[in-house]
């Protein structure tokens, strides 16, 4: 039978999205971290090559990799807690809580703006260019790693266990009244 006399087939409609437990935005949020770790680790290790060994290929690809990391997951990894943590936590109406997210808000800004200063040195490396400043890498760089590190690390001791908490509860609760 030709394709043509087949009879059409009705439209297939969109199914919904596998519903998203508690855990997995965490598990999602953890690896984000795991890879911001990597990420700092990879930038350590350009700011060494450019000293050791100067702009060459393996230079560029290193910076390729870093700047492709924090001008996207990066960036995307503290939306998500904007928008998938931080609101349970404030919802709270926890003075200590509400601190650390204000905090936390705040070294969002923060991060951005130094990555905003070390990108264009970074992106100068990947496309093989000489417009890269060591000197400006080798003292901002360890700024930057610590108040990733930093920010992290409050995230991981106090935020996301809270707001862990928060959902479970909730799902609880919902678990309850169904």
């Amino acid at each position: 039978m030709p394709a043509s006399a087949l009879p059409a087939r009705p439209p297939r409609h969109q199914r919904p999205s596998r519903p998203q437990r508690a855990g997995d935005e965490f598990a999602s949020l953890d690896q984000a971290h795991r890879a911001a770790l990597d990420m700092l680790a990879v930038f350590r290790r350009l700011v060494a090559h450019l000293d050791d060994q100067g702009l060459d290929v393996q230079a560029e690809a290193l910076a390729a990799q870093v700047l492709a990391y924090f001008d996207g997951p990066g960036r995307h990894h503290h939306d998500d807690e904007e928008r998938l943590v931080f609101p349970e936590i404030v919802s709270l109406g926890d003075g200590e809580l509400e601190a650390h997210v204000r905090r936390l808000r705040q070294d969002h800004h923060w991060i951005e703006q130094d990555w905003r200063e070390l990108a264009p040195h970074v992106k100068a490396v990947a496309e093989g260019y000489n417009g890269y400043e060591l000197a400006l890498l080798q003292a901002a760089l360890p700024v930057f790693e610590a108040l990733y590190v930093d920010h992290m690390a409050l995230e991981e001791t106090v935020v996301y266990p809270a707001a862990r908490r928060v959902k479970a509860e909730a799902a609880q609760r919902r678990a309850t009244v169904a």
